[in-house]
């Protein structure tokens, strides 16, 4: 969790296959611990082909039904079919807006949002743009995306930075690219 935090969370991503990977895992952690997610990260990866949109949207119900025998992944029907529906919706999205990071990008402006957070009990679990974005990516088919979901995604891929005010990772997230980051002690969320 702490390489996590400290190469990852939070960083400005704008990587589409990446995109939507995080917004598949985002969707599956609902109900257990990051932790879990991540840890299994490696197994989802394959089981999905490296979150290929086009490639999971055309899987059929015999590959469905494969995948919820699969032990790298969580085997709960409702995210499987999730993540099939999101790869469409997803496809869709590149059709209508050019893709996920233009639209993503689009509700923040085209910047992160900085926080300035003193505590872990200043860090919300949803913002009305949370529930805006929710409500938006709903209405597109997208699945476990709803409004605590999407602000998990939100921090995640640097739509906004919560890292606290005395985070090393907090004055730099903002203008860092999302590679090429040096590892740091952990030193904040």
């Amino acid at each position: 969790m702490v390489a996590y935090h400290d190469e990852e969370w939070g960083r400005p991503l704008h990587d589409e296959r990446r995109l939507f990977e995080m917004l598949c895992l985002e969707g599956a952690q609902a109900g257990l611990a990051w932790s879990t997610i991540l840890n299994r990260r490696e197994g989802y990866r394959e089981a999905y082909h490296g979150f290929d949109a086009e490639r999971m949207a055309a899987y059929d119900d015999e590959r469905q039904a494969r995948l919820l025998t699969d032990e790298r992944i969580i085997r709960n029907r409702a995210k499987v079919r999730a993540f099939r529906n999101n790869a469409a919706a997803t496809v869709r999205l590149r059709e209508q807006v050019g893709g996920l990071d233009a639209y993503l990008w689009s509700f923040v402006g085209g910047a992160p949002i900085l926080s300035q957070r003193e505590s872990m009990a200043d860090i919300p679990t949803q913002t009305p743009l949370a529930e805006e974005l929710s409500g938006d990516l709903k209405q597109r088919g997208f699945g476990f995306v709803g409004p605590v979901i999407v602000y998990a995604y939100m921090q995640s891929v640097g739509l906004v930075n919560d890292h606290l005010v005395d985070c090393f990772r907090h004055p730099h997230a903002k203008a860092e690219p999302a590679t090429g980051w040096p590892p740091a002690p952990l030193g904040c969320a």
